[in-house]
């Protein structure tokens, strides 16, 4: 299989060297640039556009969620659509999490993970998933239960968002068991594979065999996929 180009934006060298270091030790993965700037990466990006962009938010000239909002609408101009942007920062307040998926971020990563959690996120979101750090998805999910506004100078009407018709027959037929059901709900909340093993007793194998179940029955790519289907679907509430 042919590796997954990534392009580190970073304005910390020490931070960006240990990134490029550790990244360049992995399989299947090669770092084919790097910038200390936002104007920089932005002009990399559109040049080498790259499988993956790793992008951190306190960048000096421009933020990386602007910087993800303007390569975004390179890709709408030109039509382009092989990069996959991953936000990997420090900051996990609800603002900037929101902020990075409305500006078209495709993943979003705390920067405390370890290699393997990072490699992990990567190679998700290389493949065309979205990767939510289980520290911040709860962030993610809070909005989407939210109620929508309603204007009261406006006549009343409420809009069903339903699942799709191919979900509702998987729904209709899938038969989770209750440990399924129970290992789902957490999912739900955020809680990463080794949490919810030392939550529930059970060794990491016994979870990531439930999870594989779970994304199975529910014929969800991955774990937020899943988390969102069983929120709207009432699986879980």
């Amino acid at each position: 299989m042919a590796d997954i180009g990534i392009v580190l934006i970073e304005d910390h060298d020490l931070t960006r060297l240990g990134l490029r270091t550790a990244l360049q030790r992995q399989d299947r993965i090669q770092v084919v640039g790097e910038a200390g700037n936002a104007k920089q990466g932005l002009m990399l990006l559109q040049d080498k556009q790259p499988d993956v962009a790793v992008v951190d938010i306190g960048l000096p000239d421009m933020d990386g969620i602007e910087l993800t909002r303007q390569f975004k609408q390179f890709q709408i101009d030109t039509n382009s659509f092989s990069t996959r942007i991953l936000i990997l920062t420090m900051y996990d307040s609800e603002e900037s999490v929101l902020a990075a998926f409305g500006a078209g971020a495709n993943s979003y990563c705390m920067k405390d993970v370890n290699i393997d959690q990072l490699v992990e996120a990567i190679h998700a979101t290389s493949d065309g998933n979205s990767w939510i750090d289980p520290t911040i998805a709860n962030i993610v999910l809070r909005q989407m239960r939210k109620p929508i506004a309603v204007d009261p100078t406006q006549p009343k009407m409420i809009t069903i968002e339903a699942v799709e018709p191919a979900y509702e027959e998987i729904l209709d037929n899938v038969q989770l068991t209750d440990r399924e059901l129970e290992i789902l709900q957490l999912i739900v909340e955020g809680q990463s594979n080794n949490a919810i093993g030392e939550t529930l007793f059970i060794s990491l194998g016994t979870v990531k065999t439930h999870v594989r179940n779970i994304l199975s029955k529910l014929c969800a790519d991955d774990r937020t996929q899943a988390a969102v289907l069983a929120l709207r679907s009432g699986l879980i509430s």
